[in-house]
């Protein structure tokens, strides 16, 4: 690190305030937080790691720079050949740009969304809601220029907007778009069809196109097209990209939102219709018509009289029959399925396939097959369309309804007005046309719901299934998480959350017809529209249920002590004392690093540590003084530190630490430790230091003479493997969680056993992860005799995802030695990331600390989750939760959670670093139910506490009879708790 590498990475940003800190860290921002306050310059005394004769800041403390070069936020003015063309609303019936760039939101800039639209091809550029881009040719589905509303920051340059709620910030690539190229105005003519009206609300027909004028809404003709020079069919049709294609020609006629005709003179039958007959939008400007089946929108050139009557020039319509000639020369398997209308609301067969003077049944259906498709449709004599079902409520009708003959094939019928000669492989299935699905499963239909209320989302969790989306696929999604609502909009974007969000996020229903965008899975199902989601309420028995107490059960925070330092480490002694261990730089200047705590006498003891401990690990040992080893820490000898301490009655003792002497082998920053069944100590994972590269290794101590061994996995999954979850099974083997992976080693080689199913991570996202810096916590379940009738649990719970930082709301638990471990899913009330889990002497387990957004690390989290959960194993999947009591403490990153000798939770340390909450000395406990019932509680002394494998009939002695039921026994593992990581804990219930 040197100052200018960390003043071009921010200028690189857009960010103009740039610190560095601790020698190799360098910190962005686009202003300073409130409770900054400058200090002396000689207080920055690290030097920068990369420049010794620069300094980098110190401990909490920041060398900052600012330059008035970077201002903002403001529109990005242009980039990548693309100029700002101004603030948009979204579209009303579809996106205004139709093709999602899928870029990684979380890191979203003008710069890089501009580039994803240009390698698509496209001309249009949009970001919208910070973290979404999306590109088009066009302006869709009413998408408008906007007067305000994209006042969102770019999530990866805080000094450009990107976009707002159904708002987009566009960009157009050296000006190929032009938002005016579709002109009205008020001069009409109106020679059969009506005026059309020049300045409607909504859709409306323009009363001039360049040079030509509005003629009239027309029918198709009898047995061929009312313009039959020529014709071309686009997805994006505009009446000016008709107009340009026929600009040889007198008449110029657009049709089903799609097609454009050109023609000199009408044909037979082709007569004046309602203007309001012309009632299908365009499909490149929703804002105009473009006809609708067999009607078409006509313009006729400037100066051309309305006609008296319809053209003369009638060629003679084919001859038509009742019966027809069964079509051969079909591909193999394809057959004949008869004569069919067309769809009420669009095309039966969505793709078309050029016009040819060649068609007939067979080339269609061949051409169908080469495109992918099983069904082929020929329409017009000259029009063949493809699908793989038939849409939009197309029916069966009466052969002679197909009237048309084929021009390759004159003895053929290909369809007519309206109507399609289908062939397909196998029976077609068809499907009316969108709707709303009553039910799916247990999911009943609300109604369609607003959206983006004050750019909140109705449901919190957003999902997308680009191009294939159904309503059962996110309502099984949203089911499996253990969501009671779920919302789907735009076509493919999935929404879930509860029914009470409804109220509590303001939203409301509206009429169905504003729910009009079809699934892009399913084109039968509605699935929601501008804003609006198609709302679905789960109907069956109760994915989750948690109690709400409001007397003892909810147990009870109460305040203990200041402390003297701002713990990330706490672990309980054999004494009953706990040794409060905390960084380098963290308090005023005066602590040694290291303290005993006395939770009786509330007095705290000066130890001492010669290296930093900054995210080390830490185990009980097995020995009869229940010594506490630590390992690892932050950077330098302090990543290779292991040190001793022997607690003693007396006090006297303190932390024995040399690395010349004792060491491990690799430094390792956040490592993980266990107990082995042998009793020697696994240490595993890590950085080699402060924010560095990975250390994917496994040693043992004491040393054997075997060198650290790399794991694969451990290699593949950096950064997110660290402060891994660790535990052995009873079958010897060892657990190891890591990121959303877990899988059983050798005790012996460390080889892979067994590899587990991924671990479920948020609803949104698979690769949610539980351990830092995407930190959830873990234990074992409860350890039942007779031991090999009940496997051994692991309970995981809380988490965060990579990129935008969703904090997970669930817990996972699994039976890793069982023949098919499967992980079991449970909403959690909350979100927690950051979060700490005690093991009580019940059986249960407390929930506590953490933060509501984020992930693991200094300012990376917010929202203090201050309630606390108390989980019961023995209740039913997804009634284990208690809403217990609240803290008015936020206890975010470095706090810890450990059970005392007493029964209470000691809750300390909280070291966040946001200029927003407090770094943390107070103290609390945390009372659970059985300490507050009132019964009287059992005491007991036992004198051998020297105990070996397999051993029964350990005899101890308890203090009075039991009374309120039986008395039973509950072994505690010994817990260094850090990070959300509970080393060392176990909880068994013997005999």
């Amino acid at each position: 690190m040197t100052i200018q590498a960390c003043l071009n990475f921010c200028a690189s940003k857009g960010f103009p305030y740039a610190g560095t800190e601790y020698s190799v860290e360098c910190f962005c921002g686009s202003s300073l937080a409130a409770t900054a306050a400058k200090v002396a310059d000689s207080v920055c005394n690290m030097p920068c790691s990369g420049d010794a004769t620069q300094p980098c800041g110190a401990g909490s403390r920041l060398t900052l720079f600012h330059t008035t070069a970077i201002t903002g936020p403001a529109p990005n003015p242009g980039v990548n050949g693309y100029q700002y063309l101004g603030c948009y609303s979204e579209g009303t019936t579809g996106r205004a740009l139709t093709y999602g760039a899928g870029l990684p939101g979380a890191d979203m800039t003008v710069a890089k969304c501009t580039a994803a639209c240009r390698a698509a091809n496209y001309i249009l550029a949009g970001v919208e809601y910070s973290g979404e881009c999306y590109c088009g040719n066009t302006i869709a589905n009413g998408g408008a220029p906007a007067t305000s509303g994209c006042d969102m920051l770019c999530n990866g340059n805080s000094t450009e907007y990107c976009g707002g709620g159904n708002r987009l910030n566009v960009y157009n690539y050296q000006g190929q778009y032009n938002p005016t190229a579709v002109s009205t105005s008020s001069a009409t003519a109106a020679p059969t069809g009506g005026n059309p009206n020049p300045t409607p609300a909504g859709p409306s027909q323009p009363a001039t196109v360049g040079t030509y004028k509005w003629y009239g809404c027309r029918t198709e003709a009898t047995g061929i097209r009312a313009l039959s020079a020529t014709t071309f069919a686009s997805d994006t049709m505009t009446l000016e990209a008709c107009k340009a294609f026929c600009s040889a020609f007198t008449y110029f006629g657009v049709e089903y939102s799609r097609e454009c005709y050109c023609g000199d003179s009408f044909n037979a039958g082709s007569v004046a219709a309602p203007a309001a007959d012309c009632s299908m939008t365009c499909m490149g400007a929703p804002s105009e018509y473009c006809g609708a089946g067999n009607r078409l929108s006509v313009y006729a050139r400037d100066g051309t009289a309305p006609p008296s009557s319809v053209s003369s020039a009638t060629p003679t319509a084919p001859a038509t029959s009742s019966a027809a000639p069964v079509p051969t020369g079909l591909p193999a398997g394809w057959t004949y399925q008869g004569c069919w209308i067309e769809g009420k609301q669009g095309r039966a067969l969505p793709y078309q396939v050029p016009d040819s003077q060649a068609n007939s049944p067979s080339t269609c259906a061949n051409a169908c097959l080469a495109a992918g498709y099983s069904i082929s449709g020929t329409e017009y004599g000259v029009q063949c369309f493809c699908g793989n079902a038939i849409y939009n409520g197309g029916v069966k009708t009466v052969e002679s309804d197909c009237s048309v003959a084929c021009p390759g094939a004159p003895t053929q019928k290909c369809g007519a007005g309206d109507r399609l000669s289908i062939v397909s492989n196998g029976t077609p299935q068809s499907y009316a046309p969108p709707a709303p699905i009553p039910t799916v499963g247990d999911w009943k239909y609300v109604g369609c719901a607003v959206d983006n209320i004050n750019d909140q989302r109705t449901f919190y969790w957003q999902l997308f299934f680009p191009g294939v989306m159904t309503p059962k696929m996110c309502l099984d999604r949203c089911q499996k998480y253990g969501y009671h609502a779920a919302g789907l909009e735009y076509g493919e974007e999935c929404y879930c959350g509860d029914p009470e969000n409804i109220n509590t996020r303001g939203s409301s229903f509206r009429p169905d017809s504003e729910c009009g965008i079809t699934c892009a899975g399913n084109a039968s199902a509605i699935c929601g529209g501008l804003s609006r989601l198609t709302t679905y309420f789960w109907q069956g028995p109760a994915l989750y249920s948690w109690d709400f107490p409001q007397d003892y059960r909810a147990g009870q925070y109460q305040f203990l002590v200041d402390g003297v330092n701002i713990p990330l480490i706490t672990q309980e002694t054999i004494t009953g004392k706990v040794s409060f261990i905390s960084k380098g730089a963290t308090g005023p200047g005066n602590e040694t690093g290291a303290y005993e705590f006395d939770p009786i006498t509330k007095t705290f003891r000066t130890l001492h540590i010669k290296t930093d401990v900054f995210c080390a690990a830490g185990v009980t040992l097995p020995d009869k003084a229940g010594r506490q080893l630590n390992i690892g820490g932050w950077a330098g000898d302090a990543t290779y530190g292991t040190r001793l301490y022997w607690p003693d009655a007396a006090g006297t003792h303190d932390w024995e630490e040399n690395v010349n002497v004792l060491k491990l082998q690799a430094g390792r920053w956040y490592p993980s430790a266990m107990i082995m069944s042998n009793g020697s100590v696994m240490v595993i994972g890590g950085s080699i230091g402060s924010n560095d590269a990975a250390t994917p290794s496994i040693e043992v101590l004491p040393y054997t003479g075997q060198a650290p061994l790399t794991m694969d996995w451990l290699v593949r999954t950096h950064p997110n493997n660290l402060y891994p979850f660790l535990a052995v099974m009873p079958s010897g083997g060892i657990f190891v969680q890591y990121w959303n992976e877990a899988r059983i080693l050798d005790p012996v080689t460390f080889a892979t056993t067994k590899v587990l199913p991924n671990v479920p991570g948020s609803v949104n996202d698979d690769k949610g992860g539980r351990t830092y810096p995407l930190e959830g916590t873990a234990v074992l379940l409860p350890q039942k005799y007779p031991y090999d009738q009940h496997p051994l649990g692991v309970l995981i719970c809380g988490g965060s995802t990579e990129g935008p930082g969703h904090a997970i709301d669930n817990c996972v638990s699994t039976y890793p030695e069982a023949a098919n471990p499967v992980w079991e899913i449970e909403r959690m009330p909350s979100f927690r990331v950051m979060s700490c889990m005690a093991p009580l002497p019940d059986g249960t387990y407390l929930i506590a600390n953490g933060a509501q957004h984020g992930v693991a690390g200094f300012g990376l989290g917010s929202n203090p989750n201050l309630n606390a959960l108390l989980y019961d194993p023995e209740k039913p999947l997804g009634k284990r939760i208690t809403v217990a009591a609240n803290t008015t403490i936020a206890r975010m990153y470095h706090s810890e959670a450990i059970t005392l000798l007493d029964g209470r939770v000691l809750i300390s340390g909280s070291n966040p670093e946001d200029g927003k909450n407090p770094e943390e000395y107070r103290v609390e406990v945390f009372h659970p139910p059985y300490l507050l019932n009132n019964k009287p509680r059992p005491t007991f002394t036992i004198a051998n506490k020297d105990w070996t494998y397999g051993q029964t009939d350990i005899p101890f002695n308890i203090g009075a009879a039991a009374r309120n039921g039986p008395i039973t026994v509950t072994l505690l593992g010994s817990v260094s708790s850090t990070h959300g990581n509970s080393m060392g804990a176990r909880t068994i219930m013997p005999r």
